[in-house]
């Protein structure tokens, strides 16, 4: 019966000289996982492999101290089960303090995920939709391309060229960085509306920056463009906040990729005055304690008039893409350029009118985007 023999856990460097409102990433790490198996195909083991999101440092120590061992420890009845392996790290956690936690167990589930997919010799969202969509799988998922970052000494003319570098890549849908200043910012969107055109292709990211006065002033200052989405305005948790806003910002709005666990994405849903008929959440699997938490969270929309399509996650890694396809999500970040190369898709897989296509190998597809599974194999040790 299959079973788990290593566990590997690696800490890489993704930063950057890039910034948002509120934090640089000049010192971001990721810690990368690989769960070996002692399936063998092709006269080598199947590795499951894993990482967490960008935003969020490597969660290296949580992992070596407390989740890899008890994952080692777990008795999953010859299978290596997801769902089980879950309930076995998360043995003597007290509920609440989300936090950091999340993250590492977040890891180690997409390389649980990637590890029975494999097993299974299916891609993970074909395991994901027999599971729960009764095989039904979108073959093309929306995208839009995450940039936009304030970069040392670069201006609106830069801006314009990254963004129709994302156009010509097949984005039609962008996102840029606002928080830094109200009037530059509306600079900046004005010269990134020159480039695609109409407020729909354009949405903005304040990443938590602001207090309540000010996120209303750069919703009155956004009405006119009717954007594709003004996200996290305040504090991820100030719900009182979101819900304020709601009030006076009558288009799209975009929160949740810093919730961290599917209480707090209820508490969104309960608290937060988000819209179904026009908002969106980011719960991002990576960053919220994996896949396994990440479905209890779907299955609380209907009960507050939400479904799957308002869910696009953060992220822009291969995971919530395999997830937007087998759930019928609606649709999935991603990132062309920066954090490379955790973000994007499988070597093949071209963007047309910001929709894309899947990989077919089975597992994440990580196999199949050679700059990704080279970092991973080298900083784990694997083949």
């Amino acid at each position: 019966m299959p079973s788990i023999t290593e566990i590997r856990n690696a800490v890489v460097p993704i930063s950057s000289d890039i910034s948002n409102a509120y934090i640089d990433f000049s010192a971001m790490t990721a810690s990368v996982v690989a769960v070996i198996s002692d399936v063998y195909r092709n006269g080598k083991p199947l590795v499951g492999y894993g990482f967490n999101s960008n935003g969020r440092y490597a969660p290296h120590g949580l992992l070596a101290e407390r989740f890899i061992p008890r994952l080692k420890q777990a008795d999953m009845g010859g299978v290596i089960e997801p769902e089980l392996a879950w309930e076995a790290m998360m043995v003597n956690e007290k509920p609440g303090g989300h936090g950091e936690r999340s993250v590492a167990v977040g890891v180690l589930d997409m390389a649980l995920w990637d590890l029975a997919a494999k097993i299974a010799d299916v891609p993970l969202y074909q395991l994901i939709a027999d599971r729960w969509r009764n095989g039904t799988v979108d073959n093309s998922i929306f995208v839009y391309a995450a940039g936009g970052y304030y970069y040392p000494g670069k201006g609106e003319g830069e801006l314009q060229k990254e963004l129709q570098s994302y156009r010509d890549r097949g984005y039609r849908v962008c996102k840029i960085k606002i928080g830094a200043d109200l009037e530059q910012d509306l600079a900046r969107i004005e010269a990134a509306l020159e480039v695609l055109g109409d407020g729909r292709n354009l949405a903005v990211d304040a990443n938590g920056r602001f207090n309540l006065e000010t996120a209303i002033a750069y919703a009155e200052a956004l009405k006119p463009y009717n954007l594709f989405w003004y996200e996290e305005a305040g504090d991820p948790l100030d719900f009182a906040l979101q819900s304020e806003l709601a009030k006076v910002y009558p288009h799209s709005m975009a929160t949740g990729e810093n919730l961290f666990s599917h209480q707090d994405a209820r508490n969104l849903l309960r608290y937060g005055n988000m819209r179904a008929d026009r908002d969106w959440l980011q719960v991002d699997c990576a960053l919220s304690y994996g896949l396994v938490e990440y479905k209890r969270f779907v299955d609380l929309l209907p009960e507050y008039g939400f479904s799957v399509k308002n869910c696009i996650p953060h992220g822009g890694h291969q995971m919530s893409l395999n997830i937007a396809a087998g759930l019928g999500l609606g649709g999935n970040e991603s990132y062309p350029d920066v954090f490379a190369p955790f973000g994007g898709f499988a070597d093949g897989c071209a963007v047309e009118d910001s929709m894309v296509g899947l990989h077919s190998c089975p597992g994440v597809g990580f196999e199949e985007k050679s700059n990704l599974i080279s970092v991973m194999r080298s900083a784990t040790e694997t083949q």
